[in-house]
């Protein structure tokens, strides 16, 4: 089935993960302030996309720079709150970030591939129907947890002959949302 087969109206939610596929992932680090946050080329646009097709967009990141106590919360909130403005000047929006400061040794199940994060955003909008969802990451991680959930699932990644359990491979963000547009 084509990812444009799958009949996506308002009462569809969509998933994201945050480093790697809105924003630029930096290696053995975190962004922890605004002035090391790198949107990705056409991620704006894309978002203003998925807000006319999607009923709600949320996104769901692991963000164990807080527990490591690099940033804290407030600081989080600032970079999500200026990526939310960068997405309004093209017309989209996020509803809602969810995060999980927890350290991975820690076991929680908030951090993805746990379904903590897809339950909290479940008693949030309680509409969400994981059969209707659409979760999109740039790791096995993300795919996991879109998989436990019921979600269809992209990877986004610029290998080619990748072993995955991923539904659809894309490059990027914006040449999804230009294929749902289609």
């Amino acid at each position: 089935m084509e990812l444009n087969d799958l009949k996506i109206d308002k009462s569809w939610t969509l998933f994201l993960d945050r480093d790697g596929v809105i924003n630029e992932r930096l290696i053995d680090d975190y962004v922890k302030q605004i002035n090391e946050l790198r949107i990705l080329d056409g991620v704006p646009e894309a978002i203003a996309l998925f807000n006319e097709l999607f009923g709600v967009t949320v996104v769901v990141t692991n963000q164990q720079g807080i527990g490591k106590g690099m940033m804290d919360e407030s600081d989080l909130e600032l970079i999500h709150g200026y990526m939310n403005n960068v997405f309004e000047n093209k017309g989209g929006k996020i509803d809602k970030f969810y995060f999980a400061p927890q350290l991975a040794k820690e076991g929680s199940d908030y951090r993805k591939p746990g379904t903590g994060m897809g339950l909290h955003a479940q008693k949030d909008y309680p509409q969400i129907d994981f059969s209707k969802s659409i979760m999109i990451g740039d790791n096995e991680s993300d795919i996991e947890f879109g998989m436990k959930l019921g979600m269809k699932t992209i990877l986004l990644t610029k290998v080619r002959n990748i072993s995955t359990k991923a539904d659809y491979i894309f490059d990027t963000l914006h040449s999804v949302a230009k294929t749902l547009k289609n």
